[in-house]
């Protein structure tokens, strides 16, 4: 990207910022089989054991294997937990190895050169899939008896940390907390070629029963000069989350301007008891009780994508999922609007056909994301063969970030049929640059029997989503002709004009 366009985008962002949205209003038609649709899954790493089980080869075949069976059932983007307690899975100069990975924070893997998100990077983008780098902003510890490694930020400065409960926490309201929670952001999309950060519903944490955040110190160092009382004391905690997310979005978007920001907020915003213009649902609320005003940064496009949590059932007396989904489509401002949904309770009530269904009837919902994943990897009650040959039977690429870049890449050249000694392909060429998002990053191959309309927006066409200048055809007896169409899609999900070819297979 030329030094012009990259300024543009952050004059276009700091606008975003200051004066509120200026994204396009995302729409669709209700579709059973969508050619555009989020299909996410969260593989978290907090508190999980299988990884420090693991020597780093073997930790590669697992993310190899992992990443092939998500594929094979339709997901489309892996939300991968990189970060759970201010340490990394990942190589990192600010933070520690993450004891989820190693078993002793700050310890390396045994091989010096291996890099779990740069491998899993590899894994899903060679089939065409996203990767999501998911952290959490501001949990420094679990559980109070977790050892923390000698490098890490809490040994620096104590005196930046809270504890609440049975964990640690950074302190949000410290302006210094929030600079260095983006100084680890910059860094991660500096180095990596991720397409996206991601957080979910960890802000100010879960309310304790009879316990207040020990939020005294920053509050009446910062409150009364930010022009809050006393008794504002909740509008000032969500105006430290407010520009948390204000300040990642510029980050990201000074850093590399194609790399998206999600949210994936508890799944009620506010009751209607609370605020006329809530949900008809009784429980927890991001805004009163996680102090997240997600529907401000919606609307001010502070973040790229909206990813609710509606973990609840069908019919549930305090949060039926029917009542919240309407409520999220007409309250989401026409925008990125994806679905989180539990596994476990919606097959064992038998509703996740059903709950999917909903979700491609509703004008501005784009997509799913599954809680959790790797239930999806062991095929938990079969839903493994549900998505494949039901909710997912068909490719579908990810919807295009057009208020971030709305145009064409070009579209490939020269496709050509290539016959060897072992093998049947197409290969084309493209003009792909890495530095460049609005050039081709990934082509999508289409197949047509003998004289059939070319039709590229039905998703039934779709045979592959590869970054590969190339594509390996069947042989099937050299007497039947099909009609195979390229197309290229850029850094944010735009898709070229096609080119096609009449091959004899």
């Amino acid at each position: 990207m030329d030094k012009l366009k990259y300024l543009i985008y952050i004059i276009i962002v700091v606008i975003i910022t200051s004066c509120g949205s200026s994204k396009r209003a995302l729409t669709h038609r209700p579709d059973a089989t969508p050619k555009r649709e989020f299909r996410g899954a969260w593989i978290q790493t907090v508190g999980q054991s299988r990884y420090y089980q693991m020597n780093s080869s073997a930790m590669k075949h697992y993310l190899s294997e992992m990443v092939s069976k998500l594929d094979e059932a339709g997901i489309n983007a892996v939300i991968f937990q990189i970060r759970p307690e201010a340490d990394a899975f990942y190589k990192s100069n600010l933070e520690p190895w993450s004891r989820y990975l190693t078993g002793i924070q700050g310890k390396s893997p045994d091989d010096p050169d291996f890099d779990p998100l740069a491998y899993i990077i590899e894994e899903c983008h060679k089939r065409g899939m996203e990767l999501h780098a998911w952290l959490n902003p501001y949990r420094a510890k679990t559980s109070m008896s977790n050892v923390l490694a000698p490098d890490h930020i809490y040994y620096r400065n104590p005196e930046r940390f809270v504890q609440y409960g049975n964990q640690l926490f950074f302190d949000p309201g410290l302006p210094e907390n929030r600079a260095y929670i983006c100084d680890v952001v910059r860094d991660i999309v500096s180095r990596y070629d991720v397409d996206a950060i991601h957080m979910d519903d960890y802000f100010y944490p879960y309310p304790i029963a009879g316990q207040s955040f020990p939020d005294d110190n920053s509050f009446n160092m910062f409150a009364a000069s930010q022009g809050y009382s006393d008794s504002q004391r909740g509008d000032w905690r969500r105006n430290n989350v407010n520009l948390l997310i204000q300040q990642l979005k510029l980050t990201i978007a000074a850093t590399k301007p194609w790399v998206r920001f999600g949210i994936s907020p508890f799944g009620i915003y506010r009751n209607k008891r609370s605020d006329s213009r809530g949900s008809e649902t009784n429980g927890l609320q991001n805004y009163d009780d996680l102090y997240a005003d997600i529907k401000l940064w919606v609307e001010k496009g502070w973040i790229d994508y909206n990813l609710p949590q509606l973990y609840w059932e069908i019919g549930h007396n305090a949060a039926d999922y029917t009542t919240l989904l309407h409520w999220w489509n007409a309250n989401n401002f026409e925008q990125h609007l994806y679905i989180g949904q539990d596994l476990k309770r919606s097959i064992d009530r038998n509703e996740l056909g059903t709950k999917i269904k909903q979700t491609r009837e509703m004008s501005f919902v784009h997509g799913n994301c599954y809680w959790y994943g790797y239930q999806i990897l062991d095929n938990f009650e079969g839903v493994t063969e549900t998505l494949k040959s039901d909710i997912h039977q068909s490719k579908a690429l990810i919807p295009a970030y057009t208020h971030l870049h709305k145009g064409k890449p070009e579209r490939v050249k020269k496709l050509t049929s290539v016959f060897t000694e072992d093998m049947h392909f197409l290969t084309w060429e493209h003009n792909r640059d890495k530095n460049n998002p609005e050039t081709a990053q990934k082509f999508v191959v289409y197949r047509f029997k003998d004289k059939e309309k070319i039709d590229v927006s039905n998703a039934d066409n779709i045979l592959s989503v590869t970054p590969e200048n190339f594509f390996v055809l069947p042989y099937e007896g050299g007497n039947r002709r099909y009609t195979y169409v390229v197309t290229s899609l850029d850094a944010f999900g735009n898709e070229s004009k096609e080119r096609k070819i009449n091959v004899r297979l």
